[in-house]
């Protein structure tokens, strides 16, 4: 076992050492969590728009008018976006390399929307003069990834050569930076003007249908896959076995890919459309992370309350219970402890890849409904996390199933740490009833 932990610790601690430094899957990160707020705001109101009884209180006039009153909320945040994580990208990598940050922001957005037509094929012939909303969402993402990081990483290096303006001391600093930035973002501009002008002449017509149809669906379609999940899974709980942070290494990497199955998932849902994807953001977070945190350590703290005996254990439990509850688990990791323990390495390993397997699979055959896109805060207790990620009770019920799993499957490892622990109590005690016996015999004496 201290072989296998041996060679597995040098190959991984490499791995996620350069992952967790990497500048542009760390600003990837931060530029999906700039997007967060807002898509949590509008992923409420589709939660609103879409309550199962709101037929049998309201009229399908009033229903109706509800809804369209309500589109704008989910429109202006969910379903564009791209454009916050394209302004992110261009904020976090300038500011990275010490560059105006803001102006970073701007150009990415801009860069982005020379890229995008502003045409929409209709019945009646192309209209132009608007953008599709889905350039914008999902099918827009690896586009708006792509140009948020490239035409940073122009604009930087033109600032750096000192390819600038430079204006006198005495003018407002405000002024003095639109001059400095007015070369390195006409520079960087036409660059991308001219990628436009060239995918005209290509079969494709555009950049967006071309990272579409060579990059972004072999992807996604990868991505969606239970063999890739359960090798994400599989890495999340090894890399937290050693003590780092699993969920934000492998997320780094692969949020963008389940990001972009989320917004899908989103579209066809408020079109009404069966749901292409079983695996989204909202699956890995819902029914892994939502069960207690990461390794789903709820269930070790049911085993703690219900079949141990060991006073540790109970306190363990205690400190842990609480913040489980809302999907913390750093006082289970580090207090019972998960890290580096070989004891608990099975059971921390395999209860998350059955219960994502077995979550798929229940969801492939249309026993419970996938999720629906919605964005869940990743704090939203057990059961409720359930129901507003797949818009149905049935996605709570499927949660508590899990935590049985897993309970059942760390039951006997809790009870070989609860005699362990036991054992260890006694003896403690043992010898403080010899310390009071022999202090009884000197205080007579």
């Amino acid at each position: 076992m201290k072989n296998l932990m041996g060679s597995f610790e040098k190959i991984m601690m490499p791995l996620a050492s350069k992952l967790g430094s990497n500048r542009y899957l760390n600003v990837i990160r931060d530029a999906f969590m700039l997007s967060f707020p807002l898509t949590i705001f509008g992923s409420m109101f589709v939660v609103l728009a879409n309550l199962p009884f709101l037929d049998k209180i309201l009229s399908e006039k009033n229903l109706n008018f509800f809804r369209a009153a309500i589109t704008p909320a989910m429109e202006g945040t969910l379903l564009i976006a791209t454009l916050f994580v394209v302004i992110g990208l261009g904020y976090y990598l300038s500011k990275s390399y010490k560059v105006d940050a803001l102006f970073g922001g701007a150009l990415a957005l801009a860069a982005f929307l020379i890229l995008t037509p502003f045409s929409l094929e209709g019945a009646d012939g192309i209209i132009y003069g608007v953008i599709p909303i889905e350039r914008l969402g999902a099918k827009g993402m690896f586009v708006g990834m792509f140009t948020g990081i490239f035409a940073t990483e122009i604009y930087r290096k033109i600032i750096q050569k000192g390819w600038t303006i430079k204006m006198p001391d005495g003018v407002p600093p405000a002024v003095s930076k639109s001059f400095s930035a007015l070369i390195p973002v006409f520079l960087t501009l036409t660059i991308f003007l001219l990628i436009r002008i060239w995918f005209t002449y290509t079969t494709f017509g555009n950049i967006h249908d071309f990272i579409y149809n060579v990059v972004q669906k072999p992807l996604v379609a990868l991505g969606s896959g239970l063999p890739t999940t359960l090798i994400a899974v599989l890495f999340i709980q090894g890399l937290w076995f050693f003590g780092l942070h699993g969920q934000i290494i492998v997320n780094s990497v692969l949020d963008p890919i389940w990001n972009t199955l989320s917004l899908e998932n989103l579209e066809a849902f408020q079109k009404g459309a069966q749901l292409p994807h079983i695996v989204t953001k909202q699956f890995i977070e819902t029914f892994t992370v939502g069960i207690g945190g990461t390794g789903m350590t709820l269930g070790i703290i049911v085993c703690i309350f219900m079949f141990t005996k060991s006073r540790q254990l109970k306190e363990i439990g205690k400190l842990a219970g609480p913040a489980g509850i809302f999907n913390v688990n750093e006082p289970m990791i580090f207090g019972l402890p998960i890290v580096m323990n070989p004891i608990i390495l099975i059971p921390w390993i395999i209860s998350p890849i059955i219960v994502v397997a077995f979550s798929y699979f229940v969801m492939k055959f249309g026993i419970v409904p996938p999720p629906t896109g919605v964005a869940v805060p990743w704090t939203v207790p057990i059961f409720f996390s359930g129901m507003l990620a797949t818009n149905s009770m049935l996605g709570g019920i499927l949660q508590l199933v899990n935590l049985a799993i897993v309970t059942v499957i760390w039951l006997p490892f809790v009870k070989i740490l609860d005699k362990q622990y036991c054992s260890t109590e006694n003896i403690v005690l043992e010898d403080l009833d010899v310390d009071v016996d022999l202090k009884t015999e000197f205080d007579s004496l």
